[in-house]
């Protein structure tokens, strides 16, 4: 049969990313407490296409996904990344997959057990010269304002803040020890479940420590800096406010 993809293009036009987005794809990833887990990623595969080429062959990048059936992890990430480049006759290749990610947590001050859902990802490109590896994750926490607080004469306003960090780092690290430390960094985690003995608790615990969007990424990026394992990062807050009609946001990055 005739390979329309193969023929000869004439736009003299490179395309730096063309592939296959949004496929829905079982992997299994290392958990610190159960020892695995399995979830259900968002997979999208990119190589480059010199101007010659009129198209790639989209079938290849699904048989290279299936070729690592149950077998798609951080170990395996580089090697998926060289068979896509040899397979589709291409220079650089690139992949990221999304996933939601459960840790099991406990209410501060009921015991009350419940499941808290991060989103992660694995983020990485080859070009036969270099190979980059980042690993995403998403934290929501919580934050209440120090300016509130300090010109209100009763409470301060507060609000729900998503963090995200992409990480170039050494060697293995588990993804609880980031989302703790990223945790730790604000004014209180968030739960899936809380009783009304942990909601006063929480609540006290936030107005305690109020903090601007500044210094959660500032506290992340300090704490980060103490990592020896930790290469380069990206870190961002966006604080969805409560009484504005914006949101507040702050980025740090190091040696990207």
């Amino acid at each position: 049969m005739v390979d329309i993809q193969s023929q000869k293009d004439d736009r003299n036009i490179d395309i730096q990313k063309v592939g296959v987005k949004g496929i829905k794809y079982p992997i299994i990833v290392l958990d610190k407490l159960n020892g695995t887990q399995h979830v259900n990623a968002t997979v999208n595969m990119y190589v480059d296409l010199p101007h010659h080429f009129k198209g790639t062959h989209m079938s290849r990048f699904i048989e290279i996904l299936n070729d690592y059936r149950g077998q798609i992890n951080i170990k395996t990430f580089q090697q998926i990344l060289e068979e896509m480049r040899e397979k589709l006759d291409a220079e650089s290749a690139h992949m990221e997959i999304e996933f939601p990610y459960f840790i099991e947590k406990e209410a501060p001050v009921s015991g009350a057990k419940s499941l808290m859902e991060y989103q992660c990802g694995f983020f990485g490109e080859s070009n036969g010269r270099r190979n980059d590896f980042l690993v995403g994750i998403t934290v929501p926490v919580t934050t209440v304002c120090p300016c509130s607080k300090e010109i209100s004469n009763v409470g301060a306003h507060n609000q729900r803040s998503i963090v995200k960090l992409k990480l170039k780092f050494k060697k293995f690290f588990w993804i609880e020890d980031i989302i703790k430390l990223v945790e730790d960094s604000a004014s209180s985690e968030v739960y899936s479940l809380l009783k009304r003995p942990d909601e006063k608790y929480v609540t006290e615990k936030a107005f305690g420590k109020p903090m601007f969007v500044e210094d959660v990424v500032r506290s992340v990026a300090e704490k980060l800096n103490e990592t020896d394992n930790i290469i380069s990062y990206r870190v961002e807050a966006e604080n969805i406010e409560s009484i504005h009609n914006h949101s507040a946001y702050a980025y740090i990055e190091k040696d990207l």
